[in-house]
């Protein structure tokens, strides 16, 4: 790939770069592309992505649609992703551990980053038909244990895998830079959402920012790679025979962590309250055995239920700090919302706060 042209916005992409890019990653063979038509696809506050519907002079020569993904236009929420390594995170991850891991994700054809400026275009495969989860609406038990499977095998190949120690970019977090950065947006936070943040949850989310240190600081003994934003709208669902059951996409938060938080975070963004409470002991055991399937032998029930506990206030803390660095729109406001509420009433549920 790096002997091919760098470019980092939709316009940039001509029919002779395709051409290119799909050939060196095998995905065409001589055939060229002689068309390129764009149309924005998503909703992602941080990025942009866009479908290329292509003309090939053969037909049958390559695929007929592939996906792009480019820095967003919004300042806000581009500056942020800068900060955060954003976009950095999701290229490194197409680059160093899409083939090390079993869960269905996109195929990459193309993913570069230029680390003076953060530009960056990831290209790869087109998943239509599958159509993107509704984070609002929440999901279906069947869904969200597609989801738990999915999770399992992307956490599975790497548990304890050492090496993911030395990755820079998957260790990047500290507690005391998380400290920090809930500090600055708590208070905004609770003024913007007053009224439609339940008040028991506010209340639930206060306890934690004054524990926030031994909820930071807190690591099992096996880590791996986590998704980190394992959530409905990061999610494509594909119910046609023959079709990928549940494709994760936007791999921009991926980390080094414990693997049951992506778990914790899904159920308890994805469900509503009632019916989270109902599947969920199921749904750890179904991650639990699919684990088991893929190696991972040191992990019990018992422990694997605490470590989810533990782990309730995942989306609650992911949707009070993203509302607060990214663009508003009034889709996101619902949307956080959702994860918050839903979020800080499983932690009330499972008595999170006094594991702290």
């Amino acid at each position: 790939m790096d002997d091919i042209a760098f470019i980092s916005r939709p316009d940039q992409v001509t029919p002779g770069w395709l051409t290119t890019v799909l050939r060196a990653a095998g995905a065409a063979d001589e055939g060229s592309v002689v068309d390129v038509q764009a149309t924005q696809v998503g909703t992602g506050q941080v990025g942009d992505s866009v479908r290329f519907a292509l003309t090939w002079d053969d037909a049958d020569a390559g695929p007929a649609t592939v996906v792009g993904k480019f820095p967003t236009d919004d300042g806000t929420s581009r500056a942020t992703a800068t900060a955060v390594r954003t976009y950095e995170v999701e290229t490194r991850f197409y680059q160093q551990l899409r083939s090390r891991v079993d869960i269905a994700a996109p195929i990459p054809y193309y993913a570069q980053i230029d680390m003076a400026t953060h530009d960056f275009a990831i290209v790869m495969n087109d998943l239509a038909p599958a159509e993107q989860g509704d984070q609002i609406a929440g999901c279906t038990p069947d869904e969200a244990a597609i989801a738990v499977e999915e999770a399992a095998k992307l956490h599975a190949p790497l548990w304890g895998d050492s090496t993911l120690a030395g990755l820079d970019w998957m260790n990047r977090n500290s507690p005391e830079g998380l400290r920090g950065l809930v500090d600055m947006v708590w208070p905004g936070f609770l003024e913007r959402y007053d009224g439609r943040l339940d008040a028991e949850v506010v209340d639930a989310g206060s306890v934690l920012v004054e524990r926030l240190e031994a909820y930071l600081s807190w690591r099992p003994e096996q880590l791996t790679a986590v998704h980190g934003d394992f959530r409905l709208d990061n999610m494509l669902f594909d119910p046609s025979p023959g079709g990928v059951a549940m494709t994760t996409v936007d791999w921009q938060t991926v980390s080094h962590g414990p693997g049951v938080q992506d778990v914790a975070y899904f159920l308890g963004t994805g469900l509503e309250p009632d019916l989270r409470a109902e599947v969920e002991r199921d749904l750890v055991k179904e991650y639990l055995s699919t684990l088991r399937a893929g190696g991972v032998k040191d992990q019990s029930f018992e422990a694997c239920w605490d470590q989810y506990r533990r782990s309730a206030f995942a989306g609650f803390i992911m949707a009070m700090i993203s509302s607060m660095i990214v663009g508003q729109t009034d889709r996101g406001d619902e949307m956080f919302m959702a994860m918050a509420n839903r979020s800080g009433r499983m932690a009330l549920d499972l008595d999170t706060l006094s594991m702290l």
